[in-house]
């Protein structure tokens, strides 16, 4: 289906106005009767106000386009329909370091209010979103949003919560991106150690002097692992045998008991703050992974994955991870290991009528226009993948790939999904004509990243068997082996790394350099995960002379994680950094992590003196591009001369990477000492775990466009 088709049905099926109402065949009475909210009425809110960017969509050198972008708010069962209020309440001005000034702007046309389209309820909760549609103009704006007649179960006061601001970039700029992934705790974390998730202070302060656009989440929003500790699979967990938790049945009573904890833990995680206040005025885009659902879901034996219990949970949390994640209606289907409605299909997972009774499920809403819908069901999640293209603003593209509902322990994503993802990224640059500079790419693990067969062939070794029969019968060793299949607790995320899938891997970066070369763009790939922050790159080899601003191979892979999970203690950084070799991906191409960690954040020793590649500290990142004099080129100029290797600055704007780095502060304003089109990137890290305003220090690095052949 043509995009455009896709948004006017998206829309067409979203919008409502007052005193409409709209079919449901799944509910109980096939109908939501919910009438629309006044003044008086007070709906109880559980969760929300959570704002998302949706979609860019009309932008043209003759039309200033619209920004597209939703609100959900989760409330009990109720069958009033509440309404937001929007409105442009300034022009943005911003200077280096001080908070952001906002101007007042002549009156402009309010939008009309937004109707809350009712995409979910049942005995639990239900879930209200607001499709807002807001002009770009010439200038950067703040829209404010207000939703009356709330009340907070917490007990704080609604004007806290129900009003709330948030900035879209004028017509031709680009977004100011905010990247995180792993907001969440292990199992077993002492959380108050860490301060909570502090870091999300930090990114509030920066957003207050600098605001960000959109925010990406790369995975692990939420934690649902504690499911297994304290939560209905405890008793799952617990049993001995393999064979008998393969074969355990995942029936109604475990499926409800299942639904309720995912649902009640986004709740808790969602309105904790820090966390919470970010989510209200900062546009999120995520994409989800192991921990969203449980950890490392997808990459353990196939056999074990076709279980009942790990279909089931899978079935579950793909339902709270679109509601929640992507102000999504579920699927109406779900999966009982007994209802013969679960039999998989080639559409995926049937309905279940018995799940559904005196449940709601909005089937108007169609697929969004940003999807793009796997070529077939997952094998344990038996609904397609959902991967993302949006305009991040006039110059910067994004694709973000789910590459974990098809994830296999052999295969990260179909080879069929990948053809459709490559197919959406080059019709839309083609249509844009050199418009977009910067194509950003989201996969989840870093996957220009130090090897790790060493230790895989460890654990397939001998000497493994030995320590797996004590943990079994004396329990020695616990914390090294995973409760679910008895295998060292790392092998699941040594599969989930693109390493481990070697013909997947290349053939991902060879489309991305054709991509690069075809359509003049500049790739970089974003990535999370492993609980360290680096900076990896691909390149072309140094003998071949090419210029970093012509060399198409070049694509930078920034890795941060995580925001608010602990990370690896400093050997493992340590070892890594050692295992920072310059690999030869191909004849033309090398691959390596760059020597960015010049110091320690705020005068602190958190890694080796010889370790400059990896950063075992929490952290997150911005993306600021320099749209300022668009139409010089640039080059690397002057008496610079390319280093013999990869780890060393490869052009103008790499040197001095690292905490003296122009791009260090976050803050970085369009100068005219910055190359046009240069992406600023500063990954935020933590100075002090136990400062719970969560103090940041930065380490920048400038990536240049690619010059247009």
């Amino acid at each position: 289906m043509a995009t455009n088709s896709i948004l006017t049905n998206w829309a067409r099926d979203s919008a409502l106005t007052n005193g409409q109402t709209i079919n449901a065949p799944n509910s109980s009475t096939g109908l939501d009767t919910s009438t629309s909210a006044t003044e008086s009425d007070q709906l109880l809110v559980l969760c929300g106000p959570l704002l998302n960017y949706k979609y860019m969509y009309g932008a043209s050198a003759d039309n200033q386009g619209e920004w597209q972008g939703s609100v959900l708010i989760v409330t009990k069962p109720t069958d009033t329909r509440p309404e937001l209020r929007i409105s442009c309440t300034g022009s943005v001005s911003v200077h280096d370091g001080a908070p952001v000034n906002v101007l007042r702007v002549p009156d402009l046309k309010a939008p009309q209010p937004a109707v809350g389209v009712k995409l979910y309820e049942d005995a639990e909760a239900c879930f209200w979103r607001f499709d807002l549609s807001v002009p770009f103009y010439d200038f950067e704006a703040r829209w404010t949003y207000n939703i009356p007649g709330l009340r907070f179960e917490s007990g704080e006061a609604p004007e806290k919560r129900s009003t709330a601001s948030f900035y879209v970039p004028s017509k031709d700029q680009s977004m100011r991106i905010m990247f995180h992934s792993c907001n969440g705790f292990s199992v077993g974390t002492d959380e108050d150690a860490w301060s909570g998730p502090a870091l999300w202070n930090d990114v509030l302060r920066t957003h207050d002097r600098r605001p960000f656009h959109v925010m990406i989440g790369g995975g692990d929003q939420v934690y649902n692992d504690s499911i297994r500790v304290s939560g209905p699979l405890q008793k799952w967990t617990g049993i001995a045998s393999v064979r008998e938790r393969r074969e355990y049945p995942f029936g109604p009573e475990l499926n409800k008991a299942c639904d309720t904890f995912y649902c009640r833990n986004y709740i808790k995680w969602y309105s904790t703050e820090p966390f919470q206040s970010a989510n209200c005025v900062i546009p999120q885009v995520n994409i989800w992974d192991d921990h969203d659902i449980i950890d490392g879901f997808g990459s353990y034996a196939d056999n074990f994955m076709r279980s009942s219990v790990f279909k089931g949970i899978g079935s579950i949390s793909y339902k709270y991870y679109l509601l929640f994640q992507h102000h999504a209606p579920p699927p109406t289907s779900t999966y009982v290991s007994n209802a013969p409605q679960a039999a998989h299909a080639e559409g995926g997972e049937k309905a279940d009528s018995a799940r559904l009774k005196d449940t709601y499920v909005n089937e108007k809403v169609g697929d969004e226009p940003g999807w793009i819908l796997g070529s077939k069901p997952g094998p344990y999640i038996e609904q397609r993948s959902r991967s993302l293209w949006m305009q991040l603003g006039k110059h910067i593209g994004f694709v973000g790939i789910d590459a974990r509902t098809e994830r296999t322990m052999h295969t990260m994503n179909y080879p069929e999904t990948y053809k459709l993802i490559w197919e959406r990224v080059n019709r839309e640059l083609t249509t844009h004509n050199g418009q977009i500079r910067h194509l950003i790419v989201l996969i989840g693990v870093p996957i220009a990243y130090p090897r790790l067969e060493w230790l895989a062939r460890l654990f397939d070794s001998p000497i493994i068997a030995p320590i797996r029969l004590l943990n079994k019968h004396f329990g020695i060793a616990k914390g090294f082996f995973n409760p679910f299949n008895s295998e060292p607790d790392l092998r699941d995320d040594i599969n989930d790394s693109p390493l481990a899938h070697k013909a997947e891997r290349k053939e991902l970066i060879t489309s991305l350099q054709h991509i690069s070369e075809r359509q003049s763009v500049r790739v970089t790939i974003l990535s999370g995960d492993v609980h360290l922050a680096a900076m990896g790159r691909f390149y072309s080899k140094p003998k071949l002379g090419i210029p970093l601003e012509r060399d198409h191979r070049f694509i930078p892979n920034v890795i941060s994680s995580a925001i608010t999970n602990k990370p690896p203690p400093r050997a493992v950084a340590d070892l890594l950094d050692a295992r920072n070799k310059i690999h030869h991906f191909d004849h033309h191409t090398h691959e390596t992590m760059m020597n960015i960690f010049d110091e320690g954040p705020g005068g602190s020793t958190k890694a080796a003196a010889r370790n400059h590649s990896t950063m075992p500290s929490r952290n997150y990142a911005v993306l600021t591009l320099n749209e300022k004099n668009v139409d010089k080129t640039t080059t690397a100029e002057g008496n610079f001369r390319l280093p013999k290797t990869g780890r060393d600055a490869l052009h103008p704007l790499e040197v001095n990477a690292g905490a003296k780095h122009p791009a260090a502060s976050g803050m970085h304003l369009e100068t005219d000492d910055t190359p046009a089109m240069a992406l600023q990137v500063s990954l935020r890290v933590e100075i002090d775990q136990h400062d719970r305003e969560g103090r940041t220090d930065g380490y920048g690095i400038g990536i240049p466009a690619l010059t247009k052949v």
